[in-house]
């Protein structure tokens, strides 16, 4: 697997595994499992995923050295405020049985946000948590939280994908050397995007599938990303993506894909009040 470095000198592997929406108490940990065993170093759950303690069994039972895995959690927004957050750092950790978490990540841009990250930065300066990060942050959120930062963020785990290349995002994101993290890296199963011509004609020069085509063009593009599959072929198949090298032609063609028009808007006050609604906990 290779590796990107951070900004604070941690490595993270490029690809990931994302247990989005994968159900607790059996099917992640079945999941985990496979992707592990598929070749996968890099876990990424949330406490939003209510699914941290299947992760962190599936790993402890891997037989795989806590050192060579790398674990992502984040931080609900239910426990955003500074005493919370504390409060649960501590719960994600007892979740997944660790000592620390590799990256730590804010999981939505509400309430009490910088509080939240407080904490976050002194687990960090304890060493916890490994790296902090940010998530569905926008230029102009980044803009509203920044200057109420003193650690500066690892990654921005957002959308990303041919279709929705957050250029203007990533331009900012370069200025402070926070790189970019890929959710819906394969646009959740776009038809649109996996039969687009440009895609198929390179997956059949390559012989590779549409899938790996991307995520072969994420990586190049220098961004981490998170493809999910519970399928064990595909798993495999979403890190079999470093035996080619698309040409700069080949990566302009991609570039020349992006829409601008993510799936997800982060600043949209409907999204704001629906996701501060949501409990996980009592």
């Amino acid at each position: 697997m290779k590796t990107f470095e951070l900004n604070n000198k941690q490595t993270i592997p490029a690809v990931g595994f994302g247990v989005f929406m994968i159900p607790n108490d059996g099917p992640t940990y079945d999941a985990t499992l496979a992707a592990l065993k598929a070749g996968y170093r890099h876990i990424d759950t949330a406490a939003g995923y209510c699914n941290e303690s299947d992760v962190g069994k599936a790993i402890k039972d891997s037989g795989i050295d806590r050192s060579e895995i790398f674990i992502t959690s984040k931080l609900w927004l239910q426990d955003y405020g500074y005493e919370n957050a504390k409060k649960g750092i501590e719960t994600s950790m007892k979740l997944l049985g660790v000592d620390y978490i590799d990256l730590y990540l804010l999981h939505q841009p509400y309430g009490d946000y910088l509080g939240a990250w407080k904490a976050l930065e002194e687990a960090y300066q304890a060493g916890k948590i490994k790296s902090i990060g940010i998530s569905n942050i926008t230029v102009n959120l980044w803009n509203k939280f920044k200057d109420g930062m003193t650690v500066m963020p690892a990654v921005n785990q957002v959308e990303f994908n041919p279709f929705v290349q957050q250029k203007e995002l990533r331009k900012v994101m370069a200025e402070n050397n926070i790189r970019l993290e890929a959710w819906y890296p394969l646009g959740h199963g776009n038809k649109d995007l996996l039969e687009n011509e440009t895609i198929v004609s390179l997956a059949k020069k390559y012989h590779k599938n549409a899938g790996q085509i991307i995520l072969r063009w994420i990586y190049q593009e220098g961004v981490i990303s998170l493809p999910k599959s519970t399928n064990e072929e595909r798993m495999k198949g979403n890190i079999d993506i470093f035996d080619f090298e698309l040409t700069d032609e080949e990566m302009k063609a991609m570039q020349a894909l992006d829409t601008n028009k993510p799936s997800h808007n982060p600043e949209d006050p409907a999204n704001e009040t629906r996701l501060m609604g949501l409990k996980i906990h009592d």
